[in-house]
């Protein structure tokens, strides 16, 4: 990141949605990801809502405690086109998701694991990493290795095609400079939603 975009950064309004979307989900609202974990004070919901109704990106409640939430912000149709992927849907019947078809049951299931895990009930649900779009031989991988013995660490723990993945990496870095230079230019950020992800909600 440079040190240009860096000051920008530290002069915003970090409690601000529009400067939590940018800064958490810029790789998904540019279409490099088919979704993001976004968290924020519970008192942003409302604005969350505004933000995103209408805009081709779907957003599910996984917690609130605490004063926090935490969604999963999505695009729906990219979403269910990954979820149908041969490897993917044969990791997620591993995994005990047998209706890989409706995102409503889907996250209500995730929901519970992830609560229970939080409550020292359960293991950490891997499959989060599915979600989040992560490829499946690093998902593998982290599991396979207890999250140790990885070639290289950014967004996720990578075990196999590093330089791709660190391109991969450098273009969600690319994406969180330009959303933020756009918002400091007093562009709103469901203006930039609304010119990447128009042709979704249509």
């Amino acid at each position: 990141m440079s040190a240009e975009v860096a000051d920008i950064i530290y002069s915003m309004d970090l409690g601000a949605i529009q400067s939590q979307l940018a800064l958490q989900c810029a790789p998904l609202i540019v279409g490099l990801k088919i979704s993001n974990l976004f968290v924020t004070s519970t008192h942003n919901i409302r604005a969350l809502r505004k933000t995103l109704s209408g805009s081709g990106l779907s957003f599910y409640l996984l917690t609130s405690s605490e004063g926090k939430a935490t969604f999963f912000v999505y695009k729906e149709k990219c979403m269910l086109k990954y979820l149908h992927e041969p490897e993917v849907n044969a990791f997620l019947s591993e995994y005990g998701y047998t209706n890989n078809t409706n995102l409503t049951d889907i996250f209500l299931e995730f929901r519970r694991r992830y609560a229970a895990y939080q409550r020292g009930e359960g293991g950490f649900p891997h499959e989060m990493g599915v979600f989040l779009g992560y490829p499946i031989e690093d998902v593998r991988g982290f599991i396979e290795n207890d999250g140790q013995g990885y070639l290289y660490s950014g967004y996720w723990k990578v075990y196999e095609g590093v330089d791709e993945k660190k391109d991969t990496f450098e273009l969600y870095e690319i994406a969180k400079e330009t959303l933020v230079c756009l918002i400091s230019s007093g562009i709103d950020i469901s203006e930039i939603i609304e010119t990447y992800c128009g042709d979704i909600a249509a």
